[in-house]
């Protein structure tokens, strides 16, 4: 009969974590109100559906905004703005959104970058890339 030690009790928790966190059943700090990473609405481009929808609110007593742009192909086609500076973004293949604030964390629209993109800066004013 085996027993239970707190070695194996350890080695259970451990691999139930790693199975949440792979799911992504687990959060990550941060406050904002959109999913970190999820599955996206269907790519533009399919008939019927127009992309990402343009916003513009307040969050963290910063301004945000968003709109389709078709100024330059290689931002994915949508400019946001935080308290009017550009904040460059990009669509990855996966048709999730990363930021020069954020590149190694994706999000599903980028409503979710803008809003990561302020809590990372912390109050800090977003210098625009030259």
């Amino acid at each position: 009969m085996s027993q239970l030690t707190r070695r194996r009790a350890l080695g259970a928790t451990a691999t139930v974590l790693t199975g949440l966190v792979l799911t992504g059943f687990a959060r990550t700090a941060g406050g904002a109100s959109e999913p970190r990473t999820a599955d996206p609405k269907p790519h533009e481009g399919h008939a019927g559906h127009e992309g990402p929808q343009p916003f513009s609110e307040t969050f963290r007593g910063r301004r945000i905004e968003g709109a389709p742009s078709h100024a330059d192909g290689h931002h994915g086609g949508y400019a946001v703005q935080i308290d009017g500076e550009e904040l460059h973004v990009m669509q990855n293949a996966d048709r999730t959104w990363v930021s020069v604030i954020n590149h190694y964390e994706t999000f599903a629209t980028p409503r979710a970058v803008a809003r990561a993109a302020v809590i990372e800066l912390q109050g800090s004013e977003l210098v625009p890339l030259a």
